[in-house]
């Protein structure tokens, strides 16, 4: 059996987005909130089985909606084949192997762990199953310190934020994926001129040059992860209108770390108060963020920055970018992509291999690369060799 065949399909994988409207990402994180259980147990209550992690002697909590129930069979996704491998210390190219190779042995070693210590408890978070005799989805296993802000709460707070702001806004493009939700959000109001930035470039997509149109807007993405991929953040991002090319700003980037007090054990059931503070300060950061990222002065300042750095003409641009490709770590198929848009744009600088960074980041069709490879092009920018 394959990894591919052996690992989870959930809800989340299966009804993933990418550049999705506002109204149909809602409806997605709306369908998910029905099927999730959040628990917390005991290394003793769990064991590995076939590959798949069962739990066993965790009470049901009779609630509003029924009784819920976490004892049962789960598929873990690869986030949680990560979360699994971070807990107990074994290396993650290795429990990958097993899980590819050798479930027998990857039960031996994950359950060999989980009894090393059983009193130690972890938060799995969990899609249920719908179906009689069908195993449910680990989405997580995490420490029980783990502070759950779900994607659907974090979306409505922040957009609460952004609409209290009083600034006129476009969602641009929101993604789902199993790791985190992205919204893109612009700026209607806040348009610069960059004709220094954008001198020479031609659009790879729209033959479209910035000496035609040298404008950027202000912007920021929002991004949560659900399982333990990353902080609730807010990171600043500038777009070029020729071409839609994101910069983003992530050294000032807003966040809020998932850690809390240690969490009982059981199925857990937030009270209202909780969650009431922890949206209200999820709001405040949006507005913050506005007032912030949305600013005139702010964009032509980070403009500067980058300025000083993008007209720094590439001598070699094949080796330049294998070198940052390097350097990144970027697969080579990426490398190609930037290779091939550095050509398109015909913008023979340091910002020529930024703006082909982005550019590619566009065409990837796996959201989570997509985000992590547009966070890296000012990093680019700055170890380009340059004549």
């Amino acid at each position: 059996m394959t990894h591919q065949q052996n690992q989870a399909q959930s809800p989340a994988a299966t009804t993933a987005t990418r550049n999705a409207s506002l109204a149909d990402l809602a409806d997605l994180l709306q369908s998910q909130q029905a099927d999730k259980v959040d628990v917390v147990a005991p290394a003793a209550a769990l064991t590995a089985h076939d590959g798949q992690v069962v739990v066993r002697g965790v009470a049901p909590v009779l609630s509003a909606n029924g009784v819920t129930l976490a004892d049962g069979t789960y598929r873990p996704t690869e986030v949680a084949d990560e979360g699994i491998a971070d807990k107990l210390r074994i290396p993650l190219a290795y429990l990958r192997r097993m899980r590819a190779e050798n479930l027998p042995l990857f039960d031996l070693n994950v359950s060999g762990w989980l009894e090393a210590d059983p009193s130690r408890r972890f938060l799995l978070r969990t899609f249920r199953s719908t179906e009689e005799g069908t195993p449910g989805v680990l989405r997580a296993l995490l420490s029980d310190s783990y502070r759950v802000i779900d994607n659907f709460d974090i979306l409505t707070a922040a957009l609460t934020g952004v609409r209290d702001s009083g600034h006129g806004v476009q969602i641009t493009g929101c993604d789902l994926t199993d790791r985190r939700m992205l919204v893109r959000v612009e700026s209607e109001h806040v348009r610069v001129h960059a004709p220094q930035l954008l001198k020479g470039y031609r659009s790879p997509f729209t033959g479209q040059t910035g000496d035609e149109l040298p404008i950027v807007s202000a912007g920021f993405v929002i991004s949560n992860s659900e399982v333990g991929s990353g902080a609730f953040t807010i990171t600043p991002r500038i777009v070029v209108q020729i071409c839609r090319n994101g910069m983003q700003m992530g050294h000032d980037a807003l966040k809020a770390v998932h850690l809390g007090a240690k969490l009982e054990a059981g199925v857990i059931r937030w009270s209202a108060d909780t969650e009431s503070k922890t949206l209200d300060l999820i709001s405040a950061r949006a507005r913050d963020a506005v007032a912030t990222f949305m600013d005139r002065a702010y964009v032509e300042a980070k403009l500067r920055e980058i300025e000083e750095r993008a007209g720094a003409p590439v001598k070699d641009p094949a080796a330049a970018i294998e070198f940052v490709a390097k350097k990144l770590r970027y697969t080579d198929s990426v490398r190609e992509s930037v290779l091939s848009h550095f050509i398109q744009g015909g913008q023979v600088t340091a910002g020529g291999v930024m703006q082909a960074i982005t550019a590619t980041a566009q065409t990837l069709g796996d959201a989570d690369a997509a985000h992590e490879l547009e966070g890296t092009a000012l990093t680019a920018m700055a170890l380009v060799p340059t004549a």
